[in-house]
């Protein structure tokens, strides 16, 4: 095996949720501040996915005040303490750019009343161990 994807494998959480673009999730994230750290939740819509393996990454959008908020979360960092699928989202396209330019009722995404056909998410992305 490749020693790189050895390592990578290693290090990489078990316990990632099985979610995708257009889901609601709860971001569960550790902030130090002094000498303290506390856990801060973050909730919003997943607008993209990128990397894999331990690079992968999810950017969540949620509206604060009126004003869009967006964040990039490195989803195998330890300081993601956890993250949880509040609803998933029926969409068509890879990425939800197009959210940035709406404002109101016009971000709402069809909800997926139904059990999911396929995994949303990649596990460990791409080949398995032999």
């Amino acid at each position: 095996m490749n020693l790189l994807r050895q390592l990578e494998l290693e290090h990489m959480k078990a316990s990632v949720p099985d979610f995708g673009i257009g889901d609601s999730v709860d971001v569960h994230y550790l902030i130090k501040e002094g000498d303290k750290e506390r856990v801060q939740l973050f909730s919003g819509t997943v607008i993209s996915l990128q990397g894999g393996g331990t690079r992968r990454s999810a950017t969540i959008r949620r509206l604060v005040a009126g004003e869009g908020v967006e964040r990039t979360f490195p989803l195998h960092s330890p300081r993601v303490a956890d993250i949880q699928v509040r609803e998933r989202g029926v969409i068509r396209r890879a990425k939800l750019y197009y959210l940035r330019d709406r404002e109101g009722k016009a971000t709402r995404l069809d909800p997926n009343l139904g059990k999911l056909q396929y995994p949303r998410s990649r596990k460990g992305s791409g080949k398995t161990a032999k």
